[in-house]
């Protein structure tokens, strides 16, 4: 290989190295300490990670990033395919509505969590004022078993527009004859649905899925915008906790969540990346 290339590597590597890796491996070492961030610090072993599986504000962290991240998923894969669908179907003007459907995507995170708080905290009440749906005339976020909803809708609001590119693409694929074929036998279109479309974009389907349940168990930003974790702390993500612990002086603890989180994280980049080299079926 030309040595030209390691020159323009080396950068590339260090700046990765310092901001990255020792950074990461920094973090490790620390979750074997009682280190409040600086100082001096003594090493306690695995004492961080055991009082950490049994603590109940962390497992709640957990158990409420997994559960939306789950329902989120499910939310956007099916809102995506039906837009993918309808996108590449026989409509007019359908470049002008794939880039009205794309916008939310390229929208920070944060911008999208302030508009949607004052929409949920004001809009929606007072029109449920206005029609008579009493279940609706107080905002939703200040409802403990109601405002993971909050964060469902509005995080799949911005993550759609990325799934539903990856269907369009993966419905371009699939020949015409088939459905040709499948509509003279008969077939209605919920039945190609089933039986043609779903099976032959089933890798892109995965893929989806895998990528989409990876990204949403980091959402953070939509989390601070809508309810900062509130009320109380019934929408605490891990992501959450982790930095509510470095501002209240619980860093090796933190590091140790934080370790737990970045090892799930990479199995599930590791099951993508699998994917992705062949193992599903495109």
């Amino acid at each position: 290989m030309d040595r030209t290339h390691f020159v323009f590597l080396i950068p590339v590597v260090a700046l990765f190295t310092l901001c990255i890796t020792l950074p990461a491996v920094m973090g490790i070492f620390f979750s074997f300490t009682d280190s409040i961030g600086f100082g001096e610090f003594s090493f306690v072993g695995l004492n961080n990670y055991i009082v950490m599986f049994s603590d109940p504000a962390i497992l709640s962290a957990y158990g409420f990033t997994i559960g939306v991240a789950l329902s989120t998923v499910v939310l956007v894969n099916v809102a995506a395919l039906g837009l993918a669908i309808g996108l590449t179907g026989r409509i007019r003007a359908k470049t002008a509505l794939r880039t009205v459907f794309v916008m939310p995507m390229v929208v920070s995170g944060i911008i999208i969590a302030f508009v949607f708080q004052f929409i949920f905290s004001n809009t929606v009440p007072a029109a449920a004022r206005a029609i008579g749906i009493g279940a609706l005339e107080e905002s939703i976020l200040a409802d403990p078993s109601l405002a993971w909803i909050s964060i469902v809708l509005v995080t799949a609001w911005q993550a759609t527009p990325q799934a539903m590119l990856i269907y369009i693409a993966a419905l371009m694929t699939v020949p015409q004859d088939v459905y040709e074929a499948s509509a003279i036998d008969g077939a209605s279109p919920w039945k190609q649905l089933r039986s043609i479309t779903l099976p032959l974009i089933s890798g892109f389907v995965l893929i989806n899925v895998i990528i989409g349940f990876k990204d949403f168990l980091a959402t953070y930003e939509i989390i601070v915008g809508l309810t900062d974790g509130g009320p109380g702390t019934a929408t605490r993500s891990v992501a959450m906790a982790i930095f509510s612990g470095f501002e209240e002086g619980d860093y090796a603890y933190q590091m140790a969540n934080s370790t737990i989180f970045f090892l799930i994280t990479l199995a599930i980049a590791l099951i993508q990346l699998r994917l992705t080299r062949g193992n599903a079926r495109f």
